[in-house]
């Protein structure tokens, strides 16, 4: 997440800053496909119920 997200960007505000970061967790869980489970978080947790 530093790498990604804070050292990356320059923040107006706090406000801009939470914002940010709730997208990146969205994203983190939601999109990015993870090479070990060949899919993201959130369809390795659904397809096994978890």
């Amino acid at each position: 997440m530093k790498k990604e997200l804070l050292y990356t960007n320059q923040f107006d505000s706090i406000a801009d800053f939470k914002r940010q970061l709730k997208e990146y967790i969205i994203y983190y869980n939601k999109d990015r496909i993870k090479l070990r489970l060949g899919m993201s978080p959130m369809e390795y947790r659904s397809k096994y119920q978890f």
